[in-house]
């Protein structure tokens, strides 16, 4: 796998909180907020910060896997947002999450980042990570966003959920941090952004491009499941952080990227095996590795086919199939 730069999180109110495409049908994305915690401005305390996502976003989803992979239910609040206004961007809607946001009383997104920084102009994202005591945005950033969460609070939890004292079972464990950062990165360039870049190409040949570079990077992930040190999960015995990043593209591509982003060369379900066999071994998996079932809870097939169909159909028409979302184990 080639190493590339570390992605940039998507900035745009809508529900694949992604950039649109240049005029030259390229896919672009970017962040603006991209403190750490803990920092000398933001230290790590419990209650103090609150994670607003999305359970369409793929972005998001990542995020919110390793909140409760970890057990952060105690320490950092998640607030949903579930209402998109294609115009003023994301607002609490009171469809599933709440009708303001409990914190501030807001009813748009927005009025965080306009607090945060009243001279913001740029795109209202999800995730976002805020800091009821300084009252701004940490991190809009998915990829750091989730590496705050996989070990910026570990103090506050018992000493088996703490990465240091995991060894093998950390969600990036000291040996394999290379080997996991390149293949996020080669992962985030072809697979978790190219199924954007070919859903949202503005021209056949950015089209024919991206559509190509995406089913060849599932080829070789394939491939890569074929080893035995990348089996059962992508590291060998135990789930990384790379499961995670890899897993909340794929649960979507099958239900929503398939036919709504035209990423119909291949299905996960027909074409991949080994891809098939591990993403419904994270889905419907209970045992301790995934949490007790935390894929499955955290997978909204439902809010998913919603979201995806309000930005491609736009007729408000939801896909039934394919039948069932995730095929039994």
């Amino acid at each position: 796998m080639t190493t590339t730069k570390l992605e940039t999180q998507p900035s745009n109110p809508l529900p694949f909180c992604g950039d649109p495409p240049e005029a030259n049908g390229l896919y672009q994305r970017f962040s603006r907020f991209r403190s750490f915690v803990p920092s000398k401005h933001f230290p790590a305390e419990k209650d103090r910060y609150v994670l607003y996502i999305n359970y369409t976003c793929p972005w998001c989803h990542r995020a919110v896997i390793v909140h409760a992979l970890k057990g952060l239910a105690n320490v950092v609040q998640v607030v949903e947002v579930d209402g998109r206004d294609p115009t003023h961007g994301w607002f609490f809607g009171g469809a599933r999450g709440p009708s303001r946001d409990p914190i501030h009383g807001f009813k748009w997104l927005r009025e965080f980042y306009s607090m945060a920084d009243p001279q913001y102009i740029g795109r209202i994202t999800v995730p976002m990570l805020w800091d009821k005591k300084n009252r701004t945005v940490v991190n809009n950033e998915s990829s750091e966003i989730t590496r705050i969460l996989i070990d910026g609070f570990d103090q506050f939890l018992p000493a088996e959920r703490q990465e240091a004292n995991k060894g093998a079972s950390a969600l990036i464990p000291s040996n394999l941090r290379n080997d996991i950062d390149q293949l996020n990165a080669w992962v985030y360039d072809n697979i978790n952004n190219g199924v954007y870049k070919v859903g949202f190409a503005t021209t056949q040949m950015a089209y024919n491009e991206h559509v190509v570079r995406l089913f060849q990077a599932l080829d070789k992930l394939e491939q890569h499941l074929t080893q035995t040190n990348h089996q059962p999960f992508l590291f060998g015995n135990h789930i990384t952080e790379a499961d995670i990043r890899l897993y909340t593209t794929l649960i979507r591509f099958d239900v929503a990227y398939y036919t709504m982003f035209k990423c119909n060369l291949k299905m996960i379900r027909t074409d991949y095996p080994r891809l098939h066999h591990w993403l419904r071994t994270l889905y419907w998996s209970e045992c301790p590795e995934t949490g007790g079932g935390v894929f499955k809870r955290t997978t909204l097939f439902d809010v998913i086919k919603r979201g995806y169909s309000s930005i491609t159909a736009g007729n408000g028409i939801v896909p039934i199939g394919p039948m069932p979302n995730i095929m039994l184990l």
